[in-house]
């Protein structure tokens, strides 16, 4: 397979974490860098043979790209990603897609008009975690409907734990105006594009939120929301940034079991009948269905990587195959986090289809009002970015 001429624009710890993984894949020529930090850009760029860009749309302009990585701030996703489809050029989109739902759809009409121009353009997004086995073993479990009807999805992830330190590295990081958002938009887009991935999205949704409860920042960093589904699911997701050791715990119920994904360990307490049929029909009032625990089996290649997705984003512009994740998909996990501080900051419980425009003006408010100032940024050196997935 020739390999896609790529650029990457934003050599932050993602970006130049792409770099690495683009220069040693076969399937990827890294034609070009960009980084609006000359310092930063003469950094990283120093290890590669590729031409170095202070300006994204020069890049994509003057380099000859078939396709961009964007791993910028993430508000440079829209316009950036925009004016690479406009160009003809494949995207790969750093999480999450967007800052809130009207900027993702922004993105997905320009996506449908380049595709009337340009009708093999791609357009990803980076949810590497999709490719990990045990997540692929449990959406297939829910869909062949092992659980029958669902009842409950409780997600512990308080995992993503963050020092002071790593928020002073930039100056756009964990403010309204520069991130718009924390813990959900940062870290949790992750868990969030896995919740809708593997339960669907819910109609209505109530959330509590901290902001800045534990470090120097504007934005949350802790959260719990509540997830009201169709069928008379309710989820669950407790997060922070401020946990360490911290937990990992999924628990997925349904009328005939319940599934406990525990790190890295899954375990099944089949229910030898539906416990919904039981408590319709048992003669008693105290009986427990019977269950067995189970080992689910995983395949050991475990998955997870950034690179697993960015190879496939390049056989997928060559040989026309499936993405690990659509782009447009990435509208899920943006409307749950948005849902989560809309309803925390009006009180109220928000209705799915999430209001773009009401969100916006609540941003743009809190934009507005900001008073927050962050002190000198501080360098970020060689971020080991191992222990964050």
């Amino acid at each position: 397979m020739k390999p896609v001429r790529t650029g990457i624009i934003g050599l932050g710890n993602m970006g130049s974490s792409h770099a690495r993984d683009c220069d040693e894949s076969e399937a990827i020529e890294l034609a070009a860098l960009c980084d609006v930090n000359p310092d930063k850009l003469e950094e990283i760029g120093s290890a590669y043979e590729a031409m170095p860009y202070l300006d994204g749309n020069e890049m994509m302009e003057r380099a000859d790209l078939e396709a961009v990585i964007i791993a910028t701030p993430h508000y440079d996703h829209t316009p950036l990603s925009i004016a690479a489809m406009e160009r003809g050029i494949h995207v790969l989109c750093e999480k999450p897609v967007g800052v809130h739902v009207k900027d993702v759809q922004k993105m997905i009409d320009a996506y449908e008009r380049a595709k009337q121009k340009y009708p093999q353009l791609k357009f990803g997004a980076m949810f590497q975690q999709r490719t990990m086995s045990s997540w692929r073993k449990i959406k297939e479990m829910i869909d062949d409907g092992l659980l029958g009807t669902m009842v409950r999805a409780t997600w512990i992830v308080t995992t993503w734990f963050r020092t002071q330190h790593y928020y002073d590295t930039g100056s756009w990081r964990a403010t309204w105006g520069g991130e718009g958002g924390g813990v959900l938009l940062n870290q949790c887009p992750h868990n969030l594009d896995l919740y809708q991935w593997l339960l669907g999205m819910p109609e209505r949704v109530h959330g509590f939120a901290s902001i800045g409860k534990y470090h120097r920042i504007e934005v949350e960093d802790e959260v719990t929301g509540v997830f009201h589904h169709a069928n008379g699911m309710v989820g669950h997701l407790i997060t922070t940034t401020a946990e360490s050791p911290g937990t990992n715990r999924l628990e997925l119920v349904g009328e005939n079991g319940r599934l406990i994904v525990d790190g890295t360990d899954v375990t099944f307490d089949r229910n030898e009948q539906s416990m919904l049929d039981y408590s319709n029909t048992a003669d008693q009032g105290f009986g427990r269905v019977p269950c067995t625990k189970e080992t689910v089996e995983i395949p050991a290649d475990k998955g997870g990587l950034h690179r697993a997705v960015t190879e496939t984003f390049a056989r997928s512009i060559r040989e026309g195959s499936a993405l690990v994740a659509e782009a447009p998909e990435g509208m899920g996990s943006v409307a749950l986090a948005n849902a989560i501080l809309m309803s925390h900051f009006t009180g109220k419980t928000v209705d799915l289809p999430l209001d773009g425009d009401a969100y916006e003006a609540l941003l743009g408010d809190l934009i507005a009002r900001s008073t927050f100032r962050k002190g000198d940024t501080v360098s970020d050196g060689n971020a080991d970015l191992s222990d964050s997935f």
